[in-house]
């Protein structure tokens, strides 16, 4: 299950695909070339692939699953206010949020994003430097696959797959990571970083994501300039993942945008409304371009995303339409906050749960509602968790060989001994052991049984 960038030969390419399609068994013959993308296998997302597995235990066994996997509110019982539904509502009989948008987005939404931008401070922007996306996914794999193939960007480990994935795939090359530590509050190892970008002349940008995903962490302003100043003195670009900028919940003073922080560097912010609102299903995000037009190599490339925007024609009119009045709504602040106070409540309550618990650090996120938890005790082939189920513990056997990594296999246990399905951090592009769980669930009594599972399922592996 660990990623690999072996490319298959002429030969293995023809078994593989008589395999696939039983026409073509013992025939010999494949196609004329190999079509497959050199990248192809960088592609890696087992957030959702997890879910197949949980999916099949629920069929076996009619059990509930309980979803910490994936980051969605709406799925968790979220409820979305009545002053945001009837603002979609009155949209929806809009007879022009049916037709096209502009390929970079409807006037009056940029204008708004922009106006809202500025008035933070920092790099000044005008409504021709935001381009609109379906979801922030589409947004991030324009900025990798629009990039020259030797150009490469560096990210942090654990690793956000949907970055991870995406630049390894452009390259055809595993990604080129700089470490975030878990004993150091989950910061980014800047002397790596530093080093990194120093002797590796094929790096061209460095992205952050802040508030970080998969750790919850919250990078401060004085490590972001850092970050900017490496970028400055080796001429690169940045790429800032800031669609959990509005979720910070501890140390929000320490926090400042990348448009705050940029200077004169050249830069791209990624927001969106898929967790703020929350409304995933919008698949609506954009991007913001900072400082394009002191840097012609940088501008050039950015109109290149925009043309290959421009392929697609645009993208969805309707959550475009209503963003100014959601967000500018005089309920807006409020309701933000209340969100934020309810995730504060859950990271303080993680750390009291796991305070005593041995053989993992656990550091409580300050912001987005992800929570990483790092195995710090050696881990073997040997420890299991009873699957009390013989059919399921089969299933699992059979999923989990000897030689797979030790938190895929607790992880896949845990689902299968007491159905929380959570992510393995191995899949995160990180050496770590441990696994990524949300603050979302919204029933206290779910919530306290969930983590004190989990609490508990720790306690057996490690001590198996």
């Amino acid at each position: 299950m660990k990623l690999t960038t072996t490319q298959p030969t002429p030969s293995s390419q023809s078994g593989v695909a008589a395999a696939a399609d039983g026409g073509l068994q013992g025939s010999g013959r494949d196609m004329r070339m190999n079509i497959v993308h050199i990248g192809a296998e960088e592609l890696n997302y087992e957030i959702r692939q997890i879910a197949e597995v949980a999916g099949r235990i629920q069929k076996m066994t009619g059990r509930e699953i309980y979803w910490e996997n994936i980051g969605d509110p709406v799925q968790k019982g979220e409820q979305i206010p009545t002053w945001i539904k009837d603002i979609v509502s009155e949209a929806v009989y809009d007879n022009s949020t049916y037709g096209y948008s502009p390929t970079r987005g409807l006037p009056e939404a940029r204008e708004f994003l922009a106006a809202r931008s500025n008035a933070q401070g920092g790099v000044q922007i005008t409504p021709d430097d935001i381009i609109f996306f379906n979801g922030l996914g589409d947004a991030i794999n324009k900025v990798y696959y629009m990039l020259r193939r030797e150009a490469r960007v560096i990210g942090p480990s654990p690793a956000y797959p949907t970055h991870s994935s995406a630049e390894a795939s452009h390259a055809g090359y595993p990604p080129i990571t700089y470490s975030l530590d878990p004993h150091n509050g989950w910061m980014p190892d800047l002397d790596e970083l530093r080093n990194k970008v120093k002797y590796n002349e094929s790096i061209a940008g460095i992205m952050i994501i802040n508030p970080d995903n998969p750790t919850g962490a919250v990078f401060p302003r004085e490590v972001v300039t850092e970050m900017v100043e490496i970028a400055r003195q080796y001429d690169l670009f940045i790429v800032a993942d800031e669609i959990y900028a509005n979720m910070v919940f501890n140390k929000q003073e320490r926090y400042a945008t990348i448009a705050q922080l940029a200077g004169d560097v050249p830069a791209i912010a990624l927001k969106g409304i898929s967790k703020e609102l929350p409304w995933p299903g919008s698949r609506c995000g954009w991007m913001k371009v900072y400082n394009q037009g002191t840097h012609p190599t940088f501008q050039k490339y950015v109109k290149s995303i925009l043309d290959a925007k421009m392929l697609e024609v645009c993208s969805t009119t309707l959550p475009q339409k209503v963003i100014p009045k959601i967000l500018g709504h005089r309920d807006y602040p409020a309701y933000l906050a209340g969100r934020n106070a309810f995730y504060k409540k859950r990271s303080d309550r993680i750390a009291e749960i796991f305070a005593d618990c041995p053989g993992v650090i656990v550091n409580p996120p300050d912001g987005a509602f992800y929570v990483s938890l790092v195995f710090t005790a050696e881990l073997s082939s040997k420890m299991n968790l009873k699957i009390p189920d013989p059919k399921i513990r089969e299933y699992i056997n059979a999923l989990t060989p000897d030689d797979i990594e030790p938190d895929r296999k607790f992880v896949y246990q845990l689902l299968a001994s007491r159905n929380i399905c959570v992510v393995p951090l191995s899949s995160f592009v990180t050496d770590l052991q441990g696994f990524r769980c949300t603050l979302l669930e919204q029933d206290d009594e779910r919530f306290e049984m969930i983590y004190a599972s989990i609490a508990e399922a720790i306690r057996e592996f490690l001590a198996s």
